[in-house]
């Protein structure tokens, strides 16, 4: 059967999200491809969601609500993936919304190859300072950057897609693929990042990607304050997703040098967001960050240009290592290259404003306020 007329399960996992619902399923609903259906998990909402949803499921047959007791992200997900139908599986998070044309252009592009294909991925809109005067629309950071020698490509052709946010959702998978791999979410409490070991189980273990250069899935960043919030209420959380994620790896048989650099640059950007907030000497802090520093291969982290020298030398003062001599002319290189990228892809405004925080903070990511 041509895609076109494939079925998509969108799994929606709902926990408390009434302000955002109705924009979230009206978004879905509005999709030019027909074929769908849509599953409303409700995770033990304590708000007006499930009304919402009921109200949906009346309106319109491709909505089907399953409420069940609060789990979390993860195993709602799972919930989703048992009770799905379709040749496609989407994840569509409910403060989020999609463009009209995302699932009818993601699968005429899968049309394209002779072959079945594992996942289609595509870039993502930030929503910044969302609900907000300020509230913008942004490329994602790597929009136009996924550049591999071939389509379809595994992800060793295409490995900075490992460098950045997990964004499982701008992506379809094959239910087939899910299946066969037996690749399912990891049952955290709450929302707990669930989504990281899901974004490599997936696109470590997928044979046939296909990436689609337009962006259709409008994703509602965390504002500065809520990013605060969470550094000091969940501050290792982070560290034990990256664990996951290196688990993952370790179990595949990892040994491709730009998927464990892009992994590593993870874990140095995990650490980064929290220190910043909480500091380095916190002895919690550094124990966390000496174990994640301790499942790194050295040379890679000290080779690596785009990690900054001081956070080589942070590496290298956590593990009790001599302090690294440190060339900062490749670095800087790569800053300058990141700059323009961001001219081109964010404008002039949200990259002055980016520099300038950055800037700001480079001290305390790197331990030394």
């Amino acid at each position: 059967m041509p895609a076109r007329n494939q079925l998509v399960s969108v799994i929606v996992p709902i926990y408390n999200a009434e302000p955002y619902l109705r924009q979230c399923l009206d978004s879905i609903l509005a999709q030019t491809h027909p074929h769908l259906e849509v599953l409303c998990l409700n995770d033990g909402s304590t708000d007006g969601s499930l009304p919402i949803m009921r109200e949906y499921e009346a309106r319109d047959g491709r909505v089907r609500v399953i409420d069940k007791h609060n789990e979390g992200y993860g195993a709602t997900c799972n919930r989703g993936l048992r009770e799905a139908t379709g040749a496609w599986v989407s994840v569509v998070e409910p403060d989020d919304w999609v463009e009209p044309g995302m699932y009818a252009d993601m699968l005429a592009f899968a049309e394209r190859f002779s072959e079945p294909l594992d996942i289609v991925k595509t870039p993502y809109w930030r929503i910044w300072m969302p609900d907000t005067p300020q509230q913008r629309k942004l490329n994602c950071s790597y929009r136009s950057r996924v550049r591999p020698p071939r389509q379809p490509f595994a992800i060793g052709d295409a490995a900075h897609l490992l460098t950045h946010h997990p964004s499982i959702w701008s992506a379809l998978y094959r239910k087939g693929f899910l299946d066969e791999r037996g690749i399912r979410f990891r049952e955290i409490p709450g929302a707990g990042w669930a989504d990281n070991p899901f974004l490599v189980e997936t696109l470590c273990q997928a044979q046939r990607i296909a990436y689609l250069d337009t962006p259709y899935y409008c994703y509602r960043e965390e504002t500065p304050e809520k990013s605060r919030s969470f550094a000091l209420g969940s501050t290792l959380l982070p560290f034990d997703r990256w664990h996951d994620m290196m688990d993952v790896l370790e179990r595949l048989g990892m040994r491709d040098e730009a998927i464990l650099r892009a992994h590593n640059s993870r874990g140095f950007t995990y650490l980064s967001g929290v220190i910043e907030v909480v500091g380095v000497e916190r002895e919690d802090v550094r124990e966390a960050a000496r174990r994640m520093f301790e499942r790194m291969d050295r040379n890679l982290v000290l080779s690596d240009p785009e990690i900054s020298p001081g956070a080589k030398r942070l590496y290298a003062d956590v593990l009790g290592l001599p302090a690294p001599r440190v060339n900062p002319l490749p670095y800087s290189w790569s800053l300058v290259k990141q700059g323009c990228y961001n001219l081109k892809n964010i404008g002039l405004a949200a990259t002055w404003a980016r520099l300038a925080a950055f800037w700001e903070k480079k001290a305390a990511r790197e331990g030394r306020a």
